[in-house]
């Protein structure tokens, strides 16, 4: 019998095991990854896309591709894809981001025969119709409107555009850019960016060789790598810490986002960084909620972070506060940087830290599909599992010296960008 009066052995995460990737080359270039875990038959299969040929002229022409995809082909209707996709309790998602558009289908191995065909369509037979094009806009167009009336959100589109400029990281969207897209310009990028050489797939859960089998069979073969790709490149320089500031009179919160562009995950230091990033800010018992929302009651939360990207990483800080409390809420931010740059953390505290940090990527592998997103984080950065191995050495056996010499080395208030939306 367990004695539940007794609290369970305290112990240290030393090591985390990895399910590793296997890597296959199928005969028309197409990479393919399978990370096999788990005892249900369902199988997640990822075709992930680089978003390249960036043209500032069609900011929104990766996106749009990406979420009219499944939309329609030359032989099916959007409705009838969900209908068939639902018909197998299946599941078919698009998804855009910075650096990557994907596809993803969920399925049982034993209906790939009849849904893996309805993905090679969308991804090498969509057409875009007018009609569905015409909806996207208008919908995107009130989606926006209603999305610029909230503080939080203009916060972060301005930062965005403060950092990284009109690149695909940062472009200012407006409501007429959405009318500068065209059905030319989709099937354009769709022929370009949507080929073997451009796309990598990675499949986790129950990998059978029958599910490698399938992909070869509908993705392996006949498909064209006829456009020359040019891989998306920008260089970005830390800001000058200006304060951007919009003013909205009847404004009863403030949001508020500082920082800079940094460092991404092929940099040694990120490791180190982000463990300065979660005592300042970075989970719920961080310094920054401690003082701003606990202490002091300005917030209902607050928190910092840094993230990675393919050409660059930044660290910011966001939070809405109350607007009369604003001001005072920049200082005591200020305050608690140069707290962290000045005093060394004591021990009890960063091994608080150190057990949060190695507990959550611990808790975040709980099946395959979890270990196939960590492998994406370090392939797609051009890295390999030794990476996760040096993370956990770095957390385990980071000192009070070296977080603060990191936070003198990254964090700089008076470089930082500040961006308020409301009142000060």
């Amino acid at each position: 019998m367990i004695d539940r009066a007794l609290a369970p052995e305290f112990k240290e995460v030393e090591q985390i095991e990895l399910l590793k990737a296997k890597p296959l080359v199928l005969a028309n270039g197409l990479k393919v990854f399978s990370i096999d875990g788990g005892e249900q038959d369902l199988v997640r299969i990822e075709f992930i896309f680089s978003n390249i040929n960036y043209d500032p002229k069609k900011p929104l022409q990766t996106f749009a591709t990406n979420t009219m995809l499944n939309d329609g082909t030359s032989e099916l209707s959007s409705t009838e894809i969900a209908d068939k996709i639902d018909y197998y309790g299946a599941f078919l998602q698009t998804e855009y981001a910075n650096d990557h558009s994907s596809v993803t289908l969920f399925t049982l191995n034993k209906h790939l025969a009849n849904t893996l065909p309805i993905v090679r369509a969308i991804i090498t037979d969509s057409i875009f119709p007018q009609v569905e094009l015409d909806t996207l806009i208008r919908n995107q167009k009130q989606k926006l409107s209603v999305s610029l009336e909230k503080n939080d959100f203009l916060s972060r589109k301005t930062f965005s555009n403060v950092l990284f400029g009109d690149t695909l990281y940062g472009y200012d969207i407006s409501a007429s850019d959405y009318d500068q897209l065209d059905r030319a310009q989709l099937l354009n990028y769709f022929k370009q960016a949507y080929q073997a050489k451009n796309c990598t797939v990675i499949v986790s859960g129950k990998v059978k060789d029958s599910t490698i089998s399938f992909i070869d069979q509908y993705f392996g073969k006949e498909w064209d790598n006829a456009f020359d790709v040019l891989d998306n490149k920008f260089d970005f320089e830390k800001g000058l810490g200006k304060e951007h500031y919009l003013e909205r009179e009847d404004a009863l919160q403030s949001a508020i986002r500082i920082g800079q562009v940094s460092i991404n995950r092929t940099h040694p230091d990120f490791p180190a960084l982000q463990v300065v990033n979660t005592i300042f800010g970075g989970y719920f018992g961080s310094r920054l909620m401690a003082n701003i929302r606990e202490d002091k009651g300005f917030t209902y939360g607050i928190g910092s972070a840094l993230v990675s990207m393919k050409n660059a990483g930044y660290f910011f800080i966001a939070s809405e506060v109350g607007a009369d409390v604003c001001s005072a809420a920049l200082t005591e931010i200020e305050k608690e940087i140069n707290i962290l740059k000045e005093q060394p953390v004591t021990e009890t505290e960063l091994s608080l830290v150190r057990n949060y940090m190695l507990g959550s990527m611990l808790g975040s592998l709980e099946n395959s599909l979890s270990h196939a997103d960590k492998f994406k984080n370090v392939y797609f950065s051009g890295l390999d599992y030794d990476y996760y191995s040096k993370y956990i050495q770095t957390v385990r056996n980071i000192g009070a010296e070296e977080v603060q010499a990191i936070a003198n080395k990254y964090l700089n208030y008076n470089s930082f960008e500040k961006v308020i939306v409301g009142k000060k």
